[in-house]
């Protein structure tokens, strides 16, 4: 276990590096100067090149690079062009409610999900099986930034019952947590019904079916059991997909997460900040998808000699 633990950092470590790299490139690509940004339209050349050399913009890419490595080790993201601050305090203020929401949307997909395909799972081929098939479809192919203005219309505009947008308490994360939950609960409740299909077929179940337990209790303490290491693979991916898919769900609903701070650096120009979000939610799916290996391999013993 530990050497597959040893190969699984490895090579995330590695993956994270690429990640790193591609990021600071794909950034120092994009058309536009922050500077003239910064100074405005009546900023001379001459303020232009001295601030360009003070803040190290008119170095060569690869030393630029290098510096952005190791002051990456020191742990130092730099700063915010826009607002001078440290690039790691803003981060930091807005990670607790980029997580709130990625939690909230956990919640309500796996909330969804596990009685949606338990249900299709158990009434195979009925109008139950039909109903939730198509949910799952339906779920699948609506995108965030479509659902998330209908909730507002139907549930904040026409019946009051929920704010439009901000962070007002409770009630304010459930149309956000909902519009991000909702993808997670078709693609997990189509996996929890094939899987629980190939579970329910087995000579165990039936044997636990022969012995009389109630049919509650085979799902939940031997199909469920049994099928959770697929569900697990799709909850870590799909963990990694719901920090991703707070970029457009917090700028819908105004909720001031790492979403919303990457969006508003875009438009401000401030590199250096777009530059540290994008590499924190790339990061973050490669540590999710890696703990998700490790707790495969666990769970799994199997899985650790066939790698």
């Amino acid at each position: 276990m530990i050497s597959f633990i040893f190969s699984r950092l490895l090579s995330m470590l590695i993956v994270v590096f690429g990640v790193i790299t591609l990021v600071f490139l794909l950034i120092h690509i994009v058309p536009g100067d922050p500077l003239q940004a910064m100074l405005g339209e009546t900023a001379t050349a001459t303020d232009l090149e001295a601030l360009r050399h003070a803040l190290g913009l008119d170095l060569p890419l690869t030393t630029q690079w290098w510096h952005y490595i190791t002051n990456l080790l020191q742990g130092d993201l730099g700063k915010s062009l826009y607002s001078k601050e440290p690039i790691l305090d803003i981060l930091l203020q807005r990670l607790p409610a980029t997580l709130e929401l990625a939690i909230a949307g956990l919640i309500i997909g796996i909330g969804i999900a596990l009685p949606l395909g338990s249900l299709a799972a158990l009434r195979k081929n009925t109008v139950y099986d039909h109903g939730a098939m198509f949910f799952s479809l339906l779920g699948i192919s609506i995108p965030h930034f479509w659902l998330g203005p209908l909730l507002i219309i139907v549930f904040s505009l026409q019946l009051g019952w929920l704010p439009v947008s901000g962070q007002e308490g409770f009630a304010s994360i459930i149309l956000p947590a909902f519009t991000l939950g909702t993808a997670l609960a078709a693609i997990l409740a189509r996996m929890v019904r094939a899987t629980l299909l190939g579970v329910l077929s087995q000579d165990y179940i039936r044997t636990a079916r022969a012995k009389g337990l109630k049919e509650y209790a085979i799902v939940l303490h031997h199909a469920l059991r049994n099928a959770a290491l697929p569900l697990i693979t799709i909850l870590g991916l799909q963990l990694g997909g719901l920090l991703a898919g707070t970029v457009i769900t917090e700028t819908i609903f105004a909720w001031n997460g790492i979403g919303r701070l990457t969006i508003e650096s875009i438009q401000r120009r401030d590199y250096p900040v777009v530059q540290a979000c994008v590499l924190f939610i790339s990061v973050s799916y490669v540590v999710v998808n890696t703990l998700t290996d490790i707790v495969y391999a666990w769970l799994d013993p199997r899985v650790r000699y066939h790698v």
